[in-house]
Parts: C-alpha cells; structure tokens; sequence
C-alpha cells in the first residue's frame, strides 16, 4: 500500500472545495473581505497542494506552463483593457461609471473585472513561482 495513500485521497477531497471557496472570495469581495489578489492566491494554493501530493510533474501535467504565461498575460490584459475601454467611452483610466448606461452598475462591472484579472494574474504568478522553484536541482 502507498505511504501516501490518506494524504491523496484527503487532498482529492479538499481541492475542489478550496477552488470554490477561491471563487467564492473572488466575486463577494466587492462585499466583504476578499478579492482578487486573496482569492488568485487561494486558488493558486489548490494547485500547489496537488503538486505537493501528487508530484510536481504531475502538476505541470495538470496546469501547464504555457498555460500561466496565458494567464499571466490574460490578467494584465483583462485590467489594462478595462481602464482603455473606459477611456474610449468618454471617462478617465479606470472610470468604471462609463461602462454601462447605468453609473452604478458600471462601477460595479468595471470592479468585477478588474479584480478577476488580478484574481488571475496572482494565481498564474504563484503557481509560476512554486513550479519555478520545485525543479531547481539542490
């Protein structure tokens, strides 16, 4: 039998909810504590518990790096590109009453977004950093 065998199964049972609860802290963060940088490092933090257990090959497998650099670069994308698209509508860098007809629910868009880009990019940069430093050789 595996040494490993209870920590696999505990972790195949908590991942899925640590990735909830990341998105949970995501999109209520306008309403209480959270927002995009805990809920990036939360999720992120899921993919570094399946590395840990299931072996980091296993977690490149999983969450490639071609994939992060996307992420990464979709992230800073996704807020540089809400601050130009409000600026093309007529308001200032990061005006987010612009967005929609409605002042307020364009604030609360503009908010959404720009938090799940660095809900984004933070989790890219964490899972990067982990992979970067679990393959150097000591």
């Amino acid at each position: 039998m595996n040494r490993h065998s209870i920590l696999r199964v505990a972790a195949k049972f908590m991942i899925p909810y640590i990735l909830l609860f990341s998105l949970y802290v995501q999109f209520h963060g306008d309403f209480g504590p959270g927002g995009g940088f805990q809920a990036g490092v939360i999720f992120a933090s899921a993919f570094i518990l399946y590395a840990l257990i299931f072996g980091v090959e296993s977690g490149r497998k999983v969450l490639p790096s071609w994939l992060t650099r996307y992420l990464l670069a979709g992230g800073v994308l996704l807020y540089a590109g809400v601050g130009v698209f409000g600026m093309l509508l007529g308001g200032n860098y990061l005006d987010f009453s612009v967005l929609t007809h409605d002042p307020v629910s364009g604030q609360h868009l503009g908010i959404l977004l720009i938090e799940f880009g660095v809900g984004t990019t933070v989790a890219a940069t964490m899972v990067t950093i982990f992979f970067v430093f679990a393959s150097q050789d000591y």
